[in-house]
């Protein structure tokens, strides 16, 4: 049976730890990983400065948590992760770890660093009892690009490591639109030591989504369209493994919706239609302008603030269109914010294959680990760490995609297209991998991978296949064999 990449990164980390009994800093590397191994997935959250990475953060755990302003813990990167009660940790970069307050104010977290400036902090790590974060570790980076170049810094830093791995698995990179800085980053990310292993693991947002057809209902459509377009784009296609327009906004507040934010919508859906339109040409005429009755100023600017025009317009034609319950109206906005294609994206690219990620994070440490120790230490973890790079599976499939992304293997545009499909390029589940309706039946299922087994097993047999192509077709016949394995038999 073929070693599975998280077995075998098992089975090196323990062999590390006898090799290095005797090295306090490398088996404090070593512990790293195997926490790393066996915790959650970790995704970072990147993006050029007011790409609005805190608000798609709290609307990924569902809570307010994340500061949005432009406070001093948004200059510090933030671990979000599962906690049974809720506690915040400062890590400096010299001294000990300080437990911070852990205090609300409207609803919303808030953070206070003390006497700490913000530079003297290595990270800080909020433990949550969230459902989100059970299987999702989140960590949130200061702006990229920023004027302040410590800032900007501290993210490049974090992200970009030049002599060691970085401590994200995965990334969602936030962009407002496609410019070349965020082609410049996310090339970097491919060329850390994670993506020289052959890793495409970066998914691009498309955020502030309702911005691009002006806050009109219509806007994520037109958002949409622009997505498809970038998702195709030659720059961006081999960096990133898909691009999701959300409305940050509304995704955040859809998931935080409070009964005052329905009932002040319903007094809005009641009036004139035309009056509110007038008086929704702007915010701030929005705010200035009196009425309807029983809706005062202060809730106006409330609204504005939590769901901006596009949200609000979007929460009161679905009430005039018979909404009428508030979890329901929350959770019809969340949807169309494109949160939920978002969070289905996520779940399909990265925690359908969160142990090839974490297993790939903890191989590329002990690499990094081994360049710099004596030759008698590196001999029995370098043929171990070869033979699980050519042998795990979803190490093949994890190289390949970046391959088909990138150069290609010299099959035809169809069949590198199909290739990407079949070894997990949208999604790990053998229903997707095949293109099918993940509800599909499984004897469907079954009999389609075996269709796809025997194509591919006629192009590896054709005596014009050039090697590289035949390389690429043993991986996604494996992979076939794989999605049969895993079916209930068929009779």
């Amino acid at each position: 049976m073929m070693e599975t990449g998280t077995a075998g990164a098992a089975e090196l980390l323990r062999l590390a730890r006898e090799v290095f009994h005797d090295d306090a800093a490398a088996l404090a590397v070593v512990d790293e990983l195997e926490n790393r191994l066996e915790g959650p997935l970790r995704i970072a959250v990147a993006g050029m400065v007011k790409a609005g990475k805190s608000t798609l953060l709290n609307a990924i755990i569902g809570e307010e948590i994340a500061p949005t302003d432009a406070g001093e813990c948004t200059r510090v990167v933030t671990w979000y992760r599962y906690g049974h009660t809720p506690k915040i940790t400062l890590y400096p970069f010299r001294g000990a770890p300080q437990t911070l307050p852990v205090t609300r104010e409207d609803g919303r977290l808030v953070f206070s660093l003390g006497d700490v400036p913000a530079e003297d902090v290595e990270r800080l790590v909020v433990d949550w009892p969230s459902a989100s974060l059970r299987n999702l570790t989140l960590i949130d980076t200061p702006g990229i690009a920023s004027l302040s170049q410590d800032v900007s810094g501290r993210s490049t830093a974090f992200l970009l490591p030049e002599d060691a791995p970085t401590a994200a698995d995965a990334v969602i990179y936030l962009m407002r639109h496609l410019h070349a800085s965020d082609v410049r980053f996310l090339e970097s990310f491919k060329d850390t030591a994670a993506g020289q292993s052959g890793t495409v693991n970066a998914l691009a947002v498309l955020s502030r989504a309702d911005e691009i057809g002006a806050g009109r209902i219509d806007s994520l459509i037109s958002a949409a369209v622009i997505a498809d377009r970038y998702s195709r784009d030659q720059n961006l296609k081999p960096l990133a493994l898909g691009v999701v327009p959300v409305a940050g906004l509304l995704a955040q507040s859809s998931r935080t919706m409070r009964q005052a934010d329905f009932d002040a919508m319903k007094l809005l859906a009641r009036m004139d239609k035309n009056q509110r339109e007038r008086m929704m040409l702007s915010a701030d005429r929005f705010i200035r302008l009196e009425g309807p009755p029983g809706l005062d100023q202060a809730m106006k600017a409330s609204l504005v603030h939590r769901f901006g025009l596009f949200g609000i317009r979007l929460g009161v034609a679905l009430i005039r269109g018979g909404t009428m319950d508030p979890t329901e109206l929350a959770h019809e906005l969340a949807r169309r914010s494109g949160l939920g294609q978002l969070l289905d994206t996520i779940g399909h690219l990265f925690q359908t294959r969160a142990e090839a990620l974490k297993a790939r994070a903890a191989v590329v440490g002990l690499e990094s680990l081994l360049r710099g120790s004596p030759k008698d230490r590196k001999a029995p973890l370098e043929a171990g760490l070869e033979r699980l790079q050519t042998g795990a599976h979803e190490f093949r499939e994890l190289k390949l995609l970046a391959a088909l992304r990138t150069d290609g293997v010299g099959l035809d545009a169809e069949l590198e297209a199909e290739a990407e499909r079949l070894v997990g390029g949208r999604g790990s589940m053998p229903a997707l991998r095949l293109g099918l309706d993940p509800g599909t039946d499984p004897e469907h299922i079954s009999e389609v991978a075996r269709a796809g087994l025997n194509r591919w097993r006629l192009i590896a047999e054709n005596p014009l296949t050039e090697p590289r192509a035949l390389d690429a077709c043993r991986v996604v016949l494996r992979s076939c064999e794989g999605m049969l394995a895993s079916m209930p038999a068929v009779h």
